[in-house]
């Protein structure tokens, strides 16, 4: 019997060739591919040289912004140890000129407002000891619209998460970020400087096929928004984490809470969103959520399709290498659709509540049927049984209530109303009333129902 981790060899070849022809048309001196699945890399190539030797799976490459989706896990970690609130201003816990109306949810999100660049010389290819204090980070109209307002992509936002993570934690966030998620993970390759072997970043001529040289500079403040190097199976196992969740690091709950949409980014194809730190996307069909990151002389993609359960990854070193978000966007796609997801065994719960149990079954909003099904971990499932009406799940709470999970529920409430002697008398979700027979009679509908019932 063939390794549920083991790739098909048409699979693998179509995975290589896709990756080869975009080293390629990309002229990228060296591109490094890897697919994870089932919570490890099934697969990895490199195309090109560094220092001789093809790139592998742990060649480092500077990785740009996907950064930030370790800053925002940090930053989750905070929260979810109730170290603060997500709707905290930021100048509640760090002192800065600028940026401290804004939210820590709206600097995630990239909706602070904040300017996208640091004022003075571009950054990306500066020593960060020209910005040594938060002061330094901020040019001329540093604050460019009101927070909240719309999403305005602002890596200086990220800086100052980085200092948020370090007044709270009292050390280095690079170090708080190799305590409490790099070691954990066993991402041992995921650095703030590089580490050999790795790749060097370079500009490739638009006009012929010669090289230029990009510097790799540290940072400084900016670090949060770009400085990590990291490794194609580091990523991969950040991929793993990222999909399923880690209780050593952050769960399941706070990751997906990571990747619900919170805007759209202002781009003319509307095919894209941003979370908390983490970029969305919505490519052929399927969505995807992780990180696009670029810095001088290199370009890197973690995709993850949660629905299929791979991720791909795919960092180069070309500057203006722009084709490989779609790239690892086809690495997943070749996995999906070659090699569909084979569903885990249909089991029985463990145990089952039978007031929980009395819940299921058909319920009517006005005259739509549904149906309410009881799934494990308490969670409630309610679909239309007939065309439209809204479907969701919902999470259970410890007050006896539910969560709403998707869709127009999202965050709302829903109520189990019990009457005299504890019966259940209906549902209540965020006011919507759901009973047991069309229009029940009763006082449960709002408005109650005519008297004379149905004719």
């Amino acid at each position: 019997m063939t390794d549920s981790y083991e790739l098909l060899p048409d699979t693998r070849r179509a995975l290589l060739h896709r990756l080869a022809t975009g080293q390629v048309e990309g002229r990228t001196p060296a591109l490094v591919g890897a697919v994870m699945r089932e919570g490890r890399m099934v697969w990895s190539a490199g195309r090109g040289a560094v220092d001789g030797d093809v790139p592998g799976a742990d060649t480092q490459y500077r990785i740009g912004s996907i950064t930030k989706t370790f800053v925002a896990v940090l930053v989750m970690r905070l929260r979810d140890e109730g170290l603060l609130d997500l709707d905290d201003r930021l100048g509640a816990y760090v002192e800065t000129p600028e940026g401290g109306d804004a939210t820590i949810a709206q600097l995630l999100s990239h909706t602070s407002g904040l300017a996208a660049e640091t004022g003075g010389p571009w950054w990306e290819r500066t020593d960060g000891a020209l910005r040594p204090e938060l002061a330094d980070l901020f040019g001329a109209r540093a604050q460019r619209h009101a927070p909240g307002l719309l999403h305005h992509y602002s890596n200086v936002g990220f800086a100052l998460l980085g200092a948020l993570v370090e007044r709270l934690r009292g050390q280095d966030w690079y170090e708080v970020l190799r305590r409490e998620v790099l070691e954990p993970l066993g991402m041992h390759r995921t650095t703030l400087e590089p580490q050999a072997p790795h790749a060097r970043g370079w500009a490739v001529h638009p006009w012929a096929d010669v090289l230029l040289p990009e510097p790799a500079v540290d940072t400084g403040r900016m670090a949060p928004a770009g400085q990590l190097w990291s490794t194609a199976a580091d990523l991969c196992r950040f991929a793993a984490f990222l999909l399923d969740g880690d209780d050593r690091v952050l769960g399941a709950r706070s990751l997906a809470e990571m990747r619900t949409p919170r805007t759209e980014p202002q781009d003319a194809d509307r095919a894209a969103a941003y979370g908390l730190g983490t970029l969305l996307s919505w490519r052929s069909g399927r969505f995807l959520h992780g990180h696009v990151g670029t810095m001088p002389g290199f370009v890197g993609t973690l995709w993850i399709s949660a629905e299929d359960g791979v991720a791909a990854v795919v960092l180069g070193n070309a500057t203006s290498q722009l084709g490989i978000p779609a790239i690892a966007a086809d690495l997943v796609g070749t996995v999906a659709e070659r090699e569909p997801r084979i569903p885990v065994p249909w089991r029985p719960l463990d145990d089952v509540d039978g007031r929980l149990l009395e819940l299921t079954g058909p319920w009517y909003w006005g005259a739509a049927p549904f149906a309410l099904r009881l799934a494990g971990g308490r969670e409630l499932r309610l679909a239309p049984l007939g065309d439209g009406g809204r479907a969701a799940r919902f999470r259970a709470e410890e007050d006896g209530t539910w969560t709403g999970l998707d869709g127009y529920y999202a965050g709302e409430t829903l109520s189990v109303v019990r009457g005299e002697g504890g019966a259940v008398s209906h549902l209540d979700i965020g006011t919507f009333v759901f009973t047991r027979e069309p229009y029940e009679a009763g006082e449960a509908v709002p408005g109650g129902v005519d008297a004379g019932g149905w004719r």
